[in-house]
């Protein structure tokens, strides 16, 4: 089959894999991070598979993104808003049953005038910093709303938060500083608000120890692949596999530059693949640059040249010459080429390489067994 694009494969059987992998390391179920659409994957196929499999609480990042959310999954599902609600978006959020997290004393004050407003005690999740510096109550307010506990009453929490910065580095000291932090946060919240639970743990914190699980972790990486130690033995299994389609074939006749800037040259001989895929598709144009490969069936082809915007060149002279060049692919994510191989390599995280594939790859979803 030819087509003007590649095909990116989720594998929801690895996705339940890797749940299920997660659910034996903790002690209570966890909650997924379905936000950036199932960071590329697609939310709503991840959403239900995790739902199939017996997840009941989700996060996304943004009201738009909760709300599409609430569309597709059932009316059981909790729902949580990481980036909390802008001004105005509350009546919205409660009418949808949305839960949103509250990082400021302003978002804790909104909150609470409009549920006292509809004469409602809707739910919210406290996020407090306990040394990432990002979003959070600084712990001078979580201080204040613990002497002033009517503050956080008004908001009716039934959770509180805070994210590791550190966590894919075990041996990281700050992990053991923010855990030590939270505890004392959880301490004070479980004391002034009996039955509130309290989570800290994202992927790579799982894996940090039961002493970072508290009472629900958030999973999100390491659900679609990722492995949650850098530079560690792959413990996940690879949801993705992008395979690009060959456009054009050639054999040098000639020593020939290859692609923009003329940067390689390649001696006559060798056998060049075309692949429909560019930095537009969110291949990284360093790639070239930095050790680029795929795989042309189980032979490792190198990439060649600059990648350009539509296209990438790989040298496929020790592959078997391919019999029909309009069906031949070149596979450039699978479980030979992580996701975390592609990251070190272009010197990105591995959320960039997945949420950068672009809408025109074809998504073929491969579904549980049942």
């Amino acid at each position: 089959m030819s087509t003007a694009t590649g095909t990116l494969t989720i594998d929801l059987s690895a996705l339940r894999a890797n749940w299920d992998t997660l659910c034996s390391v903790l002690e209570q179920r966890p909650a997924a991070v379905i936000k950036a659409d199932a960071y590329g994957l697609g939310a709503e196929p991840v959403g239900q598979t995790l739902y199939r499999a017996g997840c009941q609480e989700f996060f996304l990042a943004t009201l738009e993104e909760a709300l599409t959310a609430r569309s597709f999954l059932p009316d059981d599902a909790v729902i949580y808003i990481l980036g909390g609600v802008r001004p105005g978006e509350e009546e919205e959020c409660i009418n949808a049953g949305l839960i949103p997290v509250l990082y400021s004393r302003a978002a804790m004050d909104r909150w609470a005038s409009v549920c006292r407003a509809l004469d409602v005690a809707s739910p919210s999740v406290i996020k407090v910093d306990t040394g990432m510096t990002r979003m959070g109550l600084s712990q001078e307010d979580w201080r204040d709303c613990v002497a002033k506990p009517e503050l956080l009453a008004g908001c009716h929490p039934v959770l509180v938060m805070s994210h590791l910065a550190c966590a894919d580095e075990p041996d990281h000291p700050m992990n053991r500083e923010q855990q030590q932090r939270f505890v004392t946060v959880a301490q004070s919240a479980r004391r002034l608000l009996p039955g509130i639970r309290c989570s800290l743990a994202n992927s790579s914190g799982i894996f940090l120890g039961a002493d970072w699980h508290f009472d629900l972790a958030r999973p999100g990486a390491s659900l679609y692949g990722f492995d949650p130690v850098a530079d560690g033995e792959p413990a996940m299994e690879a949801v993705v596999k992008l395979d690009l389609p060959v456009l054009q074939v050639r054999e040098l006749s000639h020593p020939a530059s290859i692609g923009y800037g003329g940067e390689t040259r390649l001696p006559a001989g060798r056998r060049l693949a075309v692949v429909a895929g560019g930095y537009a598709d969110g291949l990284n144009r360093t790639i070239g640059r930095e050790g680029g490969v795929g795989y042309l069936g189980n032979t490792r082809v190198p990439v060649v040249g600059r990648i350009s915007m539509d296209t990438t060149i790989f040298d496929i002279t020790e592959a078997a010459p391919p019999e029909s060049p309009e069906n031949t692919w070149i596979t450039v994510l699978d479980h030979r080429l992580r996701v975390a191989d592609v990251s070190r390599r272009i010197g990105a995280l591995g959320y960039e390489v997945l949420t950068s594939l672009a809408g025109r790859y074809r998504r073929v979803y491969r579904e549980v067994a049942q």
